[in-house]
C-alpha cells in the first residue's frame, strides 16, 4: 500500500491517478466521513446519534413494528441533523468524476442525499434516504418535511393511516439495490473507498470483492480501515491510501484527474 498525504508524494499520487485515468469501470463506496464536511456528525463518533440511542433499542424493525412512538424519538434526531445540509467538496468531485465519464456509479451507506444534491446520478443507497417516509402496509412513499420532525405524534400514512417510518434501511430489514450493486461491482477494476470504516457487511465485503478481481482499491480516511489484519490479509486491501481530511484529500484527487 503506498500512502499519500497532501503536500508530499507526488510520485505516488501521479502513479494514482494516471492508473485512474485507464481504468475501464472505476466506481466508489461512500460512508459517513464524506458528509462529515457538511456538518452531519457520524452515527458512531462522539455526539453521533448511536452515542444516545442504542441501534439495538431504537433502530430495529421489532422495535417500529411494536413501538413507533419510541422509534421516532431516533428518526426526529436524526432527521433534524439533516435539514439544511448542503453538499461538501468531496461530493461535489465524485459528481464531476462521474459528469466527465471517469466514475461508472456510487454506492454510499449515507441516507443523507447529499450525492444526488451535488449531482451524481448513478447512485445507490444500500441503506435507504431520509428523504421520504415509506408506509410498510400499503406501500406509500411520501416526501419528509420539517413538520415531519417536529410534530409530536408519529405521522400517519394518508392513505391507511398506518405509521410511517423513514424510508431507510433498519436492523431486520434486506439493504436496497444489492442485485445492481453485484452487477456494476463485476465489472468494476477500480474502486474508491471513501470516509467508511468499512465494518458493517455487505458493504464491508465490497473492496475485498473487487481486490479478488484483479482491481485496484483506493482509500480515502483519517485512518486506514482496509489494513491486512482487519482483512485477515497479509497485505493491506488498498493499493493506495489518501491520508486525512476528506475535505482535503478528495479534492486534491479531484483536481489531479479532471481536465481544466
Amino acid at each position: 500500500m503506498k500512502t499519500i498525504t497532501p503536500g508530499k508524494s507526488e510520485t505516488h499520487l501521479e502513479e494514482a491517478v494516471a492508473k485512474f485515468r485507464q481504468a475501464r469501470s472505476a466506481a466508489a463506496l461512500t460512508g459517513a466521513g464524506i458528509s462529515v464536511a457538511s456538518g452531519i456528525a457520524d452515527f458512531r463518533s462522539p455526539g453521533g446519534v448511536w452515542t444516545v440511542f442504542s441501534p439495538d433499542e431504537y433502530a430495529t424493525l421489532e422495535v417500529f413494528l411494536h413501538n413507533p412512538q419510541k422509534a421516532w424519538k431516533l428518526y426526529r434526531e436524526m432527521g433534524k441533523g439533516l435539514i439544511g445540509k448542503k453538499p461538501s467538496k468531496g461530493h461535489r468531485v465524485l459528481a464531476e468524476l462521474e459528469k466527465n465519464g471517469l466514475l461508472k456509479g456510487l454506492i454510499t451507506q449515507n441516507v443523507d442525499n447529499l450525492h444526488q444534491a451535488a449531482g451524481s446520478r448513478n447512485v445507490f443507497e444500500i441503506h435507504g434516504d431520509h428523504q421520504h417516509l415509506h408506509c410498510l402496509q400499503c406501500g406509500h412513499i411520501v416526501p419528509v418535511t420539517e413538520v415531519h420532525y417536529r410534530m409530536a405524534d408519529v405521522p400517519s400514512c394518508e392513505r391507511c393511516n398506518y405509521p410511517y417510518k423513514p424510508n431507510v434501511v433498519l436492523f431486520g430489514e434486506q439493504v436496497r439495490n444489492l442485485g445492481q450493486i453485484e452487477e456494476m461491482l463485476a465489472d468494476c477494476d477500480l474502486l474508491l473507498v471513501i470516509g467508511t470504516s468499512a465494518g458493517v457487511f455487505p458493504a464491508a465485503g465490497f473492496p475485498a470483492l473487487v481486490k479478488e478481481r484483479g482491481g485496484l482499491v483506493y482509500e480515502f480516511n483519517r485512518e486506514t480501515a482496509l489494513s491486512a489484519s482487519c482483512y485477515r490479509r497479509r497485505d493491506p486491501l488498498a493499493d493506495y491510501f489518501f491520508e486525512g481530511d476528506l475535505a482535503v484529500t478528495l479534492p486534491l484527487f479531484g483536481r489531479a484527474v479532471l481536465p481544466d
